[in-house]
């Protein structure tokens, strides 16, 4: 399971460019927040909206200075895209063309190959309300390389890359941009192996094999995210019984909001507490201790297997 970001606010750099007021932020590549450049995989840049617009527009850039993305987001950070987002690789070359809706994908998605040719379409569909875009995601075209077409109007067989385009990593027949029939893939990040039955673009069932050659059934759904009895709203319930506001901060009136990253283990405990957006050092503690003395979550999984995922949430410290 990849590492989730509930919403992270961690505030670098302030700086002025032709009269331009913009954040700047250093991130790794699994969205984790550093302090400094050296240690960041890109640079995200948020300037300030154009003067006939409210979105703010945000840039990326790898470490050597090439544009990594351009988009633009109500919000400062994270970003909340709206409209179309352009990514580039390493190289220059246009990789992936999105288009977003209240920071959700919708509508037609457009993937390239590193040479700059045609790799995938897929398309994005909204809910009946029409109001939240969910991850409908159907494949309408897909092309080699040299751009042969091996997926026309969503149906033909399926071969998706890993990200470096060196090996396949999912691969199975698609019937009017659904998945239908078997598929098989596998993750390199778990070292699993996997077949799956699909029927109209739903997920029947799914054995996944470990690297040591063991097996696990799963059904209906591939991943499921760590939870917290109760859910997110219980977890904040815990925080503000047990959070005790630092005596100097109270007296002195010193309010802020904290954003704290920790694993959830395979057995549901919380480790590797980190507070990656500070306010003191007794609220950041504060933070750091009722964190580590949360009760034990329901594990996330993926492919039937329980697995580590990282979670950031942020915790604020108010006075009434």
């Amino acid at each position: 399971m990849r590492p989730i970001l509930i919403t992270a606010l961690l505030f670098i750099a302030t700086s002025t460019c032709f009269a331009q007021r913009q954040n700047v932020y250093f991130l790794k590549n699994n969205g984790e927040y550093v302090q400094n450049r050296d240690s960041a995989d890109y640079i995200r840049v948020v300037r300030e909206p154009d003067s006939s617009s409210t979105l703010y527009n945000v840039f990326e850039y790898y470490p050597n200075g090439r544009q990594k993305l351009i988009g633009k987001s109500s919000v400062i950070d994270p970003p909340k895209f709206e409209g179309t987002c352009i990514r580039y690789y390493a190289n220059g070359s246009k990789q992936l063309v999105s288009n977003y809706k209240g920071g959700q994908l919708i509508g037609n998605e457009y993937e390239f190959y590193p040479n700059g040719k045609p790799y995938k379409v897929g398309k994005y569909t909204e809910d009946i309300n029409h109001n939240v875009a969910i991850h409908n995601y159907q494949i309408t075209a897909e092309y080699d390389s040299l751009g042969t077409a091996l997926v026309t109007d969503g149906n033909g067989y399926y071969r998706g890359f890993d990200s470096k385009f060196k090996s396949i990593i999912d691969e199975g027949n698609l019937k009017d941009g659904k998945r239908d029939g078997q598929w098989k893939g596998k993750d390199l990040d778990l070292h699993v192996s996997y077949i799956e039955t699909y029927v109209n673009g739903n997920l029947i069932s799914g054995v996944s094999v470990g690297k040591e050659g063991d097996s696990v059934k799963y059904s209906k759904i591939r991943s499921v995210e760590p939870a917290y009895k109760g859910g997110l709203k219980a977890f904040y319930g815990y925080l503000g019984r047990n959070i005790h506001y630092p005596d100097y901060e109270k007296t002195h009136n010193i309010q802020g909001k904290v954003i704290a990253s920790f694993v959830v283990e395979k057995d549901g405990s919380i480790t590797d507490v980190k507070i990656v957006s500070h306010v003191t050092v007794n609220i950041d503690d504060e933070a750091t201790r009722v964190i580590k003395e949360s009760p034990k979550w329901i594990p996330g999984t993926e492919y039937g297997r329980k697995v580590r995922v990282q979670y950031s949430i942020p915790i604020s410290f108010a006075l009434n």
